[in-house]
């Protein structure tokens, strides 16, 4: 009786796939039952060939043999992974076998994680797609039930196949072309190098920030104060310490009147469900944990405990028709969160496009708690602590919005009008889920006042003060940036393209940060990041074409809209113009590199690396030394620099 092969992603996931269709058998990398064999990769057996495994030539570092660009990039099996590799190949080829499912994680790398290993087998089988955001049971179940053709996912490949090589071309070619040109070990990528220049844009707006003097001039009018309004900037601040105290001598002790008067009621809605971006933010503001550190909680949760959804997505939003599912979900939450579901206040049937809306949904949905219901005692407290902030956020949606009392009241005295606002509580509403957060800081309340009525100022005050520079970034800010690259841009066309992109994915953006870290680019100062000297010199000699956020942005959008392209002839022109624009501009990399600045580099120790030898030259024009280290995979590798 033939079977059907289904190759997960990891051991984990495929254990769970097996446990849930019955398959129990143990084979040697599989587990086998009557219609099913399920076996796994672990992550990527199959790579892009490095150089030097592509072309002899590019085995030593040449400037004269750059750039690299050829017309194919060939396929190599890990070696770390040759074992499971050979083991998938021979269950592909396998008689017995007539089909086959794909069962790697349901993104982009995923798809590409198992096209690599199925064109490297040589296998030719038909392919079914399991796509599921959840490992609960049911969700495994419901996948199956709902299998699709390989073809359907086409796009999706074809996309990922071009940011691969994509990475390939412009990072081995700009890496090896700086190293050598600057005689260091240099890693250049099409998102890590952008990612650094906001790093070191920001460091340097720091550095060279020169603090101006202000004054704050304070009219209290015994009930309630005043900020003095600046008649030709509009906002609270004199830039001139004897006008201030002028004023402060000419309405001291007179009398004023309300020229304005404003009480509004105003309304906050619940915060937008987590895609991971969103998540790694708050949780790096929360709890202090670096993106890194979220992504893996969130994965483990996801897949060894199976209380969250998918989280390596960039959607914050929900399926119409997971709204019973959802219902289901907040019954099932813990018994801490009880008050607050069976609060008359929860509303069970929500249709509000803030948060379900199948428009704004390509992949994958918003993060939210699965249906399984979670054994604290089960969780470390890291994990314990991101499912918590998860959970809170789903429930949060499902209550009315905060409500409150905006007041405004200008009071002019003589010639000078004094700034009052105030807010008051109303209606709690999602704010009942954060009540032990750290207390904001609340505005007082201001009395009711109508135009007219008089006040005198029982005291003036002068406060000198000082502009503060930028904060350092952190885990948090970078991600804001990466995620919404190009949007301060002021082409208003140029702004309204870069809507959808970013610098890198969501599921790749910490690693970048890491790797900026692990690359002596940058590192952490307490729960800031900042640039090193060697990261600033990169930024110094590489044109503002592979700095730009723009340019990723740029290219994130091509291929975001090419997975989303179902015409195979579309597609395939996509892709050969996408394709061909990366290669002229690896070219211009190279040149950029031999023509580059004069900055020298401080020599670094050397990486300590089996059969590490020295190859290549690094004479030039500007005499910068005469030989280079061959750095291999390190800042160039395929996995290593993917973006």
């Amino acid at each position: 009786m033939s079977k059907k092969l289904i190759v997960a992603e990891k051991p984990s996931v495929a254990r769970d796939i097996a446990r849930v269709l019955g398959v129990k058998a143990r084979g040697e990398g599989c587990l086998v039952g009557e219609q099913y064999v399920v076996t796994w990769a672990i992550g990527h057996l199959v790579s892009l060939c490095e150089p030097g495994e592509t072309d002899p030539r590019w085995a030593k570092w040449s400037m004269a043999e750059l750039p690299m660009l050829p017309e194919r990039i060939p396929l190599k099996v890990l070696p770390g992974t040759k074992d499971q590799f050979a083991v998938v190949k021979g269950l592909m080829l396998d008689g017995g076998i007539d089909s086959l499912i794909c069962a790697t994680d349901s993104a982009r790398e995923g798809e590409l994680i198992f096209r690599y290993i199925y064109q490297k087998a040589g296998c030719k089988k038909p392919v079914e797609r399991l796509w599921i955001s959840s490992m609960t049971d049911a969700a495994i179940r419901q996948g199956f039930a709902e299998l699709k053709p390989a073809a359907y996912y086409d796009s999706l490949y074809e996309s990922a196949r071009c940011r691969s090589e994509a990475d390939w071309l412009v990072g081995m070619n700009a890496s090896r072309a700086f190293s050598l040109a600057y005689n260091a070990h240099l890693s250049v990528g099409r998102v890590q190098t952008p990612t650094l220049n906001l790093i070191v844009k920001r460091d340097l707006e720091i550095e060279h920030f020169v603090p101006r003097d202000y004054w704050e001039i304070r009219a209290n009018f015994g009930d309630y104060e005043g900020l003095w309004v600046n008649p030709k900037t509009k906002d609270t601040r004199c830039d001139d310490e004897a006008a201030a105290k002028a004023v402060r001598e000419a309405v001291a002790g007179k009398e004023g009147a309300v020229t304005e008067s404003r009480l509004e009621r105003k309304q906050v809605p619940p915060p937008q469900l987590y895609d991971l971006t969103s998540l790694q933010r708050e949780a790096n503001k929360r709890l202090g944990y670096s993106a890194d550190k979220t992504l893996k909680l969130a994965q483990s949760l996801y897949e060894t405990h199976k209380l969250i959804t998918y989280p390596r997505t960039d959607s914050r939003y929900l399926p119409d028709d997971m709204k019973p599912k959802i219902a289901a979900t907040l019954k099932k939450l813990p018994p801490a969160y009880g008050e607050f579901v069976e609060s008359p206040l929860l509303n069970w049937n929500l249709h509000s496009k803030r948060f379900y809306d199948n428009s704004k949904i390509s992949d994958h949905h918003a993060i939210v708690p699965t249906e399984k219901t979670a054994v604290s005692s089960a969780l470390s407290r890291d994990e314990a602590l991101l499912f918590d902030m998860i959970a809170r956020r789903l429930i949060a949606a499902h209550y009315p919005s905060y409500e409150y009392e905006s007041a405004r009241i200008v009071t002019r005295v003589g010639e000078h009008d004094f700034k009052s606002t105030g807010a008051m509580p109303l209606s709690e509403g999602w704010r009942a889920l954060y009540r032990g957060d750290k207390p904001e800081e609340k505005e007082p309340p201001l009395p009711k006042l109508a135009v007219g009525d008089g006040r005198r100022v029982q005291r003036a005050t002068v406060k000198k003060c000082q502009t503060k520079p930028p904060a350092p970034h952190t885990d948090a800010s970078i991600l804001n940036l990466m995620e919404n690259a190009g949007r301060d841009i002021e082409d208003e066309t140029l702004r309204e393209q870069m809507k959808s992109s970013g610098l890198g994915t969501p599921a790749t953006r910490a690693a970048t940060i890491e790797r900026l870290i692990e690359v002596g680019y940058a590192r952490r100062k307490g729960k800031t990041i900042v640039s090193t000297e060697k990261g600033r010199q990169l930024i110094a000699v590489v044109p503002e074409q592979i700095a730009s956020a723009v340019t990723t942005g740029k290219w994130e959008k091509f291929l975001s809209d090419m997975a989303g392209q179902r015409d195979e002839d579309a597609r395939a022109a996509k892709s050969a113009r996408f394709m061909d624009g990366i290669r002229r501009f690896s070219v211009f990399l190279v040149e950029a590199a031999k023509n580059g600045p004069e900055v020298r580099f401080e020599k670094e120790a050397p990486v300590k690396r089996k059969a590490a030898r020295r190859t290549g030259s690094a004479r030039g024009s500007r005499g910068r030394g005469s030989r280079q280290r061959e750095t291999g995979n390190r800042g160039t590798g395929n996995r290593g620099n993917r973006e």
